[in-house]
């Protein structure tokens, strides 16, 4: 299974929209405090409109407490990054857990986490005009991209509501 993992998030509609990428991706959040809201406040559950309870989500006191509960393999997302995210095989043919993990929108991960970690730092290519893209925009595409070389696991190729002919039929 594939996770995403908040290291302590700022902005409601951020998370909000994470959450509903992560229902429609079937990964799982993790979410390490301190919050910048309240899971319940009106702008997560806007952004998350009616997904929330389609969501499998967990909590955490710290960083510490996240990783002794989840054993897997970790990729941090910062900007300090030198590899780009799809340098990576995520095909994961020995089932292990993938985490993928993003900062808070202030300040990103801690230095001190990713020093520990730098073969598994990474950052999405852009030009150097801006610092970075909006977490909610960089998960997108990060697990996208791992979906993809997954081949999109047990995802709906087609619509599931009106049909796969709906565009055809008058």
């Amino acid at each position: 299974m594939n996770h995403i993992v908040l290291y302590e998030p700022e902005i409601p509609q951020n998370t909000g929209n994470i959450m509903r990428t992560c229902v429609a991706t079937n990964t799982r959040l993790h979410l390490i405090k301190p919050l910048g809201f309240q899971l319940d406040d009106k702008n997560v559950k806007r952004s998350g409109v009616n997904y929330i309870d389609k969501l499998e989500y967990q909590v955490y006191e710290n960083f510490e407490e996240f990783k002794q509960q989840n054993p897997g393999i970790y990729y941090y997302f910062t900007r300090y990054g030198r590899k780009p995210h799809t340098s990576f095989d995520y095909k994961n043919e020995e089932k292990n857990e993938l985490y993928f993990i993003f900062g808070k929108e202030s300040t990103g991960i801690p230095k001190e986490i990713l020093k520990e970690n730098l073969d598994h730092c990474m950052r999405i290519p852009m030009s150097n005009q801006v610092r970075a893209l909006n977490v909610s925009n960089s998960v997108a595409i990060v697990i996208y991209e791992v979906l993809r070389q997954q081949n999109y696991n047990d995802l709906w190729m087609e619509e599931p509501h009106k049909g796969r002919d709906y565009l055809e039929k008058d």
